[in-house]
Order: C-alpha cells, then sequence, then structure tokens
C-alpha cells in the first residue's frame, strides 16, 4: 500500500533523477523500519524466502548497499530502497492491482500467511536479490525480470530503478510475466497503487530495448488469453493487465488526479461537472510534463498530501463537510518511510547519490538527505526498536504525529516551522559539504568516513530540532487534553 513518483531527469529542478516512494503498512499495522548499509561480507550467498519456500543461489560478486529493512525480521527483509556502489537504486514495491483474465492466465504462486508454500518470490525479497549485483537501471529491471520469470511471484508489484541517466518503470503480469518501460526524460510519472502503463511498443521490446522491455513470450501470451482489449490497435497495459473497481476510485485514482493536479493545475480541468479528469477517472495519464520543472520540496509537498484545498481534505473545518475524508490521503498515518533518491549528474562518482528520508506519517514530518556512498548509517536511524523510543528518529516522529494529528489547527503552525528549518538547513548542509568534497577531494583519504561524518552532523541537527518539535506538541496537546480545568472555570 504505497504511492511512488518518478522524475526524469529534464523535468527536475537540477537535471537528477528523483524516484521517491512511501512505503506504507497495511491497515491496523506499522512498520518499524531502519536505515542501514549492507557490507558483501554480509549478503547472502543461499538466499531463502522467509514469507514461502522460495530459496535462491545468488551471485558470488556482490557490491555494498543501503537499504531500509523492517526491524521486526519475522516478515522477511522488505528493504524498501537502497542505493548500490554503482550509484544504483532500486525501489520496491508499489503494490499494484490486477483483474481476473490476467490472474486466471497465469495464477499467481500460491500464498497463505504464516504457511510456508513452495516457490515465489515478492516484496520481502526483491531489493535483496536484485539491487547489489546490478550496474545500471536497465540491468535491474532485466535481472529482476528473469527471477520473476523462473521462480515467480504471489503478488502483483511495481518497481522502479534508478541511475543517473535513466528511470526504468517494471511492474508484474499475473504470476510469471513481467513488463517494463524507461521513463522519458522530459516527464514525471504518478504510481497510486495500480497497474500504470498506458502505453507499449512491442516492436523496440522485442527489437532494440531502448525504452521498452517484457518477458520473452508476452505478445504470445496476450494473444493466447485474448487480453488485449483496444479498437485502434495501439495497445493499452492498463487495459490489457490493471484494474477498474469501484475501490480503485476511492484508494487509488484519488492520489493519482492528487498529484497530476498539484504539477499541472493548468493544463486540464481538474475540478467541476466540466473537468477533463476526477478522482474517479480510470483514464488518467502515466505520465505527463510538468508545467514547472519538479524540486525536492514538492515532491515531500504531494507525498505528504490530505487533499488541502479540496472538499475532501480530511482535516476540513469549514464548509461543505459532506465530502471530508472521502478519499484515501498520501500522507496517511501508515506511512513508514518516504525514500527520496536523488542521483547527481553533475556531482563526482563518490557524492552522485543522495538519500531523502522522512519517517513516520508524512504530513507532520521532515525530509532529511543522507550521502549514499557509505559504510554505516548515523545510529538515530539506525538503531529502531520495537519498543517506542524517542532515541531514534521512526519512533519520535511517529509519536509526533499521533499527538499532532489529534490536534491539528493547533500544532500546524510547529509542524509548518519545524519542515522549514529542516529543509532549509538540509540544502545548506548539502551545499556547503559538497564544496568542501571538491576543494579538498585530493587530501580526502577515506571517502566514507568523509560523508558518514557529515551525515552524522546533519543528524545531530534534525535530532535536536525533531525534539524541539515533539515538546511543542506535546505541550500543546497537553494543554488541551479534555480534563482540563483550572479555577476560573468553575
Amino acid at each position: 500500500m504505497c504511492t511512488t513518483i518518478l522524475v526524469g531527469k529534464g523535468a527536475s529542478y537540477d537535471g537528477s533523477t528523483l524516484v521517491a516512494r512511501i512505503e506504507d503498512s497495511s491497515a491496523g499495522m506499522f512498520k518499524a523500519k531502519k536505515f542501514i548499509v549492507v557490507e558483501p561480507k554480509d549478503q547472502p550467498i543461499s538466499y531463502k524466502s522467509v514469507r514461502t519456500d522460495c530459496e535462491i543461489e545468488l551471485p558470488k560478486n556482490p557490491m555494498r548497499y543501503t537499504c531500509l529493512p523492517n526491524v521486526k525480521k519475522w516478515r522477511g527483509v522488505w528493504g524498501a530502497c537502497g542505493v548500490n556502489e554503482k550509484n544504483v537504486s532500486m525501489t520496491a514495491t508499489e503494490t499494484i492491482t490486477s483483474n481476473e483474465r490476467v490472474l486466471g492466465a497465469d495464477p499467481l504462486i500460491e500464498f497463505e500467511p504464516y504457511i510456508l508454500k513452495k516457490g515465489g518470490i515478492g516484496e520481502e525479497d526483491f531489493v535483496v536479490i536484485t539491487l547489489p549485483y546490478v550496474s545500471t537501471a536497465k540491468e535491474g529491471a532485466k535481472r529482476l525480470g528473469s527471477l520473476i520469470e523462473k521462480y515467480g511471484t504471489y503478488e502483483s508489484n511495481g518497481i522502479a530503478f534508478q541511475d543517473e541517466n535513466d528511470i526504468w518503470w517494471f511492474e508484474t503480469i499475473g504470476g510469471h510475466h513481467w513488463i517494463a518501460r524507461r521513463v522519458p526524460d522530459d516527464v514525471y510519472v504518478v504510481m497510486p497503487n495500480q497497474f500504470g502503463l498506458d502505453h507499449f511498443d512491442f516492436e523496440d521490446a522485442f527489437g532494440k530495448e531502448e525504452n521498452f522491455m517484457c518477458s520473452s513470450d508476452l505478445k504470445d501470451f496476450i494473444k493466447k488469453y485474448h487480453l488485449d482489449l483496444t479498437l485502434d490497435g495501439d495497445f493499452n497495459p492498463r487495459d490489457a493487465f490493471g484494474s477498474h473497481s469501484d475501490a480503485d476510485h476511492t484508494y487509488n485514482t484519488p492520489r493519482a488526479w492528487a498529484m497530476l493536479r498539484y504539477f499541472n493545475p493548468n493544463t486540464y480541468l481538474w475540478d467541476g461537472p466540466d473537468a477533463d479528469f476526477r478522482p474517479d477517472s480510470d483514464n488518467l495519464p502515466w505520465s505527463l510534463v510538468p508545467e514547472k520543472k519538479i524540486t525536492i520540496e514538492d515532491v515531500k509537498y504531494i507525498m505528504s498530501y490530505h487533499y488541502q484545498g479540496t472538499p475532501y481534505d480530511c482535516y476540513l473545518r469549514h464548509g461543505d463537510m459532506a465530502q471530508k475524508g472521502k478519499f484515501r490521503p498520501i500522507g496517511i498515518n501508515r506511512n513508514d518511510v518516504l525514500a527520496l533518491v536523488q542521483i547527481r549528474p553533475y556531482m563526482p562518482e563518490e557524492i552522485k547519490a543522495i538519500e531523502w528520508l522522512s519517517l513516520g506519517s508524512n504530513v507532520f514530518n521532515a525530509i532529511v538527505p543522507f550521502y549514499a556512498n557509505i559504510t554505516k548509517t548515523p545510529e538515530y536511524l539506525a538503531n529502531t526498536t520495537l519498543t517506542p523510543s524517542t532515541d531514534n528518529f521512526y519512533w519520535v516522529n511517529r509519536i509526533i504525529g499521533a499527538l499532532a494529528d489529534a490536534h491539528f489547527a493547533t500544532t500546524a503552525s510547529h509542524v509548518e516551522r519545524y519542515q522549514l528549518a529542516v529543509q532549509s538547513k538540509a540544502h545548506e548542509f548539502l551545499n556547503r559539504f559538497d564544496k568542501e568534497f571538491m576543494e579538498n577531494k585530493a587530501s580526502i583519504k577515506n571517502v566514507h568516513e568523509f560523508l558518514e561524518n557529515k551525515n552524522e552532523e546533519i543528524t545531530k541537527f534534525v535530532k535536536e530540532q525533531t525534539n524541539d518539535l515533539l515538546d511543542k506538541t506535546l505541550f500543546t496537546a497537553s494543554c488541551e487534553m479534555k480534563n482540563g480545568f483550572s479555577r476560573s472555570d468553575a
């Protein structure tokens, strides 16, 4: 249950590729996350899934990579997102929907929670078995595709691969098939838990593979099971492989509508009875050229969206309340982590990749940058426990979110000031540290140690600011407790 946005290098503010995804927990669940580095010596060779009996022999030459696994191990690794030594990133996964025709033609591998079953890989496995072995985004899509074809999957997922030049979007089809497309440089892509691709070029996929790839028998598979629903010959993967259910119209399509509406407010009419696209439109574009270049802050804002400025805002206090909370927010209580990877083509290899991270509900947190070319992460993000503690970034954000949500109006100014302070300082830190590295590159003996120290400096500031926000929200919430009473109240 996630939300993804992909920004091509021609659509971003600085020429970077930007890939951002929120990992959300399922309803009634909150998954504690930590930020770690996996060294080659710690990468398994004989890999076994936790949720199934699937066993895979992995290559013996893995690269170092970062990831954001679950703290609780019983559900598997769930690496979420990471960057490897080659400045290639992977985010896995966006849970997507499919339809009865596809699932009948190529059934998902049978899976029952907590009962081991033969075969099948899924979200818990993908980062571990793919990211340490690929040197480009395209290689990532091809490797995962070959694994899906060989082992099958028990769920429908979308996965993004990224390097400094390219972003590839990969979607599974049934149990053993897949499709992938390179994101055009001048567009952004929105993905809200639905099958997304709305165009595919088979000639390229079975030719040069410059912009499209797929499983080797996909054309025959489509023909055999009558999956092509188009009348004009322009194949639409979303119609063939995706879903158009009533549930989509409250849970999925409104998020795509909100993101497209934010980045292209004047391109189409989004509101009112004559709107070109509505929150329940099944034909929302997979990608658009934005009206202006997209920044880190733009991505953070829309990934925190709760329909503010619309009748659907879950925090609405004035006007017609009939539509309030009608749609699933992007910034929801079950946000585990937002990971935004920025790969900067204008920087040296050593400092190209930045991982911007937010933990907990995005409405109430800030996004923080960390250099990815490291051998260890700050304890504040690495030491997440299973019990609540203000000693780590995950839990303090969870606590702030719970307090601020219940007192939204009176804590909003504290949260806004915190977000502005942290995200402004983040850019200041990166500008200063980048400059220091460039000026002293020849004399820096240990690049990893240099960047780890800079990450620690960022963390120290963020910890101070976050504790201050906790203090302010706790004070406000305490003052507004229902059992409050003073002598003048009598």
